[in-house]
């Protein structure tokens, strides 16, 4: 596997799991307000460069980067209220089930095949997350429910973004969906706002910071080695939030607990690595 590769996904992992621990810091803050702060702070990068780029700002195929643009923000907004409610490892690991249900609407939408191999993989990481359930004392069921939900959506962007395909420059999609976000949180965080005090101003727009960073370095990775090489590697972002959550907010995890989590990381890995074979076959 390529060195830079790694590093680039590593450094990905590790931004994503700081916008976690951050969105967890800042819980005081109504949800919808820390949306608003993370999709304005990921704005100060796409704009500038959608215009040094010469880039259309609108696009082409309108509605389905709307679409792509609400989806994001129902997903963004659903984990960041799991986080509110569940331990940033539980909520993280739950989240990543996500292709299960892209998997799903592949299926039915893009009418793909899905390998009986996969369907295993998926089994597993499901089963992780029955186990996370009955085994995590910090699992509750409003934190769980916002978790899969948030999965749910999250496993519609893909299928989204395959619709859209090659017609508009992925930063139009990123950008569709920072604005609209940015847009329906603000609106939507003016009845409860909290002003912001001293270094929560420089926390709450750090949010996008992370977020860029973390997506930049993910395709830097991709765009370096073979997808079925990388790919797995964006799973040790649940190893990042553990830590950093175990040192930060002392969250705690039985044994069981975290083998709950290592199969559900498991599984997924093991669904990209037979999913990226089943291209190159």
């Amino acid at each position: 596997m390529h060195k830079k590769a790694v590093v680039y996904m590593s450094l990905s992992a590790l931004a994503f799991a700081l916008l976690n621990v951050f969105v967890k810091k800042l819980g005081d803050f109504n949800v919808y307000q820390i949306v608003f702060f993370r999709s304005i702070g990921t704005l100060f990068f796409t704009i500038p460069l959608l215009i040094k780029n010469k880039i259309p700002f609108l696009g082409n195929k309108r509605f389905l980067l709307i679409t792509r643009g609400l989806v994001g923000f129902t997903a963004m907004t659903l984990f960041f209220m799991a986080i509110k409610h569940l331990s940033m490892g539980s909520a993280v690991s739950i989240r990543y089930i996500s292709p299960i249900f892209a998997a799903f609407f592949a299926l039915f939408l893009l009418k793909e095949k899905i390998k009986l191999l996969q369907w295993l993989c998926f089994a597993i990481a499901f089963l992780g997350v029955v186990l996370l359930k009955g085994f995590d004392n910090n699992i509750n069921n409003i934190g769980l429910l916002f978790a899969v939900v948030s999965a749910i959506f999250t496993g519609l962007v893909p299928i989204i973004i395959r619709k859209i395909g090659s017609s508009d420059h992925p930063i139009v999609i990123v950008n569709y969906f920072m604005i609209i976000s940015a847009i329906i949180g603000g609106v939507m965080c003016i009845a409860n706002w909290s002003t912001p005090k001293g270094i929560e101003w420089l926390l709450l727009l750090s949010l996008g910071v992370y977020g860029y960073f973390g997506q930049l370095y993910m395709t830097k990775a991709l765009q370096t080695t073979e997808i079925n090489q990388v790919a797995p590697l964006k799973y040790i972002e649940v190893i990042f939030t553990i830590i950093i959550g175990a040192i930060w907010f002392q969250e705690t995890y039985s044994l069981l607990s975290l083998f709950a989590i290592l199969l559900i990381v498991s599984g997924l890995i093991l669904n990209v690595i037979i999913k990226q074979s089943k291209k190159l076959g």
